[in-house]
């Protein structure tokens, strides 16, 4: 809802000279009681107590009606819940419509592709039957998008946009499966406070992407977040990659010190972190595959998908994009149900020359689950640098 912090002072937001006058009277500076206002903030400190003063009201009551729940305040409630719940209008979950099932405009062997609004499909969709999610809804950063939806809404507006489509997706989530969702770091902490509640926290995932200019006044903005989640205690699937060992690009040499520990390396490569500073932008126009928009890279889909499913698993994304995740899906035989609300014709045209991403995810992955790959290994025995066997082989001369 909008205005609620407004509304919460019984001021009418389009009335500028009663804003004026409720400033004046607080001596809290009109552009403050916007900025509460338009980010849904509960101010604290002194500007609090003038708001509640002149407003007549308490910092319980504010809270209530901005939607803001400290434990204090949460406790009370959890103690008073048959009470306030009696005292509610009773939900009318019964008689309610559905919207009608969107177009399909895709089949192949493992997948399903509809264009439409994503609340259309998943209405229709079994409760506990998608084995992994992955979502990157738009950002509200004012883009254009080709689908012309509103991208530059309201702080609560877009969170409250998205834990409505969060929640189908936990609904569709079967038991052990995994949920992703990329977005910027802004709009992670928020819905990560909302999936705390819902699902089990696996980890808070840094993909070093530079997506901006720098930005006069803050940091660098150069990750992405990307949250994994999985529904209970553990996920049914999860094999991550293993990657190679950081060496110098022209000497071959380490990049870090393994110590006396370079024997028990494993062969496999290096164990996967939470920091991911090796996915490319797709930025050039020899691997786009839509015009005008950021699209995802397909090595991104081919780690979460190798990581947290397995061949035959469902996987559904929601914000269909240019069809990365269904394309990466339909490579490695999973199952997948996709829909796109834009246009689809990339998609399908994707679809079509599928070949080229089959290539690039072969080339990807000949380079991963070792600790060196085939060319650096042979680099590295021309310059003299240790590899696992021959640590292991002088070791065996020692005893």
């Amino acid at each position: 809802m909008k205005n609620q912090f407004f509304k919460a002072l019984h001021l009418k937001a389009t009335d500028r000279g009663e804003l004026l006058r409720f400033s004046r009277k607080s001596s809290v500076p009109a552009d403050r009681l916007i900025y509460y206002d338009r980010h849904n903030i509960l101010p604290a400190g002194k500007d609090l107590q003038k708001i509640c003063g002149t407003a007549g009201i308490s910092q319980t009551q504010l809270m209530l009606a901005i939607g803001i729940f400290d434990d204090r305040l949460r406790t009370l409630l959890q103690k008073n819940a048959d009470s306030i719940y009696q005292s509610l209008e009773q939900p009318q979950d019964e008689g309610t419509s559905k919207l009608p099932m969107p177009p399909l405009v895709l089949k192949t062997k493992l997948g399903k592709l509809y264009q439409g609004d994503c609340f259309s499909l998943m209405q229709h969709q079994d409760s506990d039957s998608v084995d992994l999610i992955f979502a990157d809804p738009p950002f509200n950063l004012n883009k254009l998008y080709p689908s012309n939806i509103d991208d530059n809404l309201r702080t609560e507006q877009y969170l409250g946009w998205c834990k409505d489509w969060l929640d189908e997706c936990i609904r569709l989530l079967k038991p052990g499966g995994s949920f992703f969702i990329w977005n910027l770091p802004k709009w992670n902490t928020y819905l990560s406070s909302y999936l705390n509640q819902r699902l089990t926290f696996r980890h808070w995932i840094s993909v070093d992407i530079k997506y901006t200019l720098p930005i006069k006044g803050r940091l660098y903005p150069s990750h992405y977040a990307l949250l994994y989640y999985c529904k209970g205690e553990k996920p049914a699937a999860f094999h991550p990659d293993r990657l190679p060992m950081d060496i110098c690009p022209h000497c071959m040499g380490d990049l870090k010190d393994y110590g006396g520990y370079k024997d028990k390396m494993n062969p496999d490569g290096v164990n996967l972190t939470d920091v991911w500073l090796d996915i490319p932008p797709v930025r050039h126009r020899k691997y786009k595959k839509r015009n005008g928009s950021n699209e995802l890279s397909v090595k991104l889909l081919d780690r979460i998908i190798e990581m947290a499913s397995d061949e035959g698993d469902l996987v559904f994304d929601p914000f269909g994009g240019s069809g990365t995740t269904y394309a990466v899906a339909e490579i490695k035989r999973r199952k997948w149900l996709g829909i796109e609300i834009g246009p689809v014709e990339d998609i399908l045209v994707r679809f079509e020359h599928i070949h080229e991403d089959a290539d690039y995810i072969a080339k990807i992955r000949k380079d991963i689950n070792c600790l060196f790959t085939k060319d650096d290994l042979k680099r590295r025995i021309e310059n003299g640098w240790w590899t696992p066997d021959s640590v292991r082989e002088k070791n065996r001369k020692k005893i």
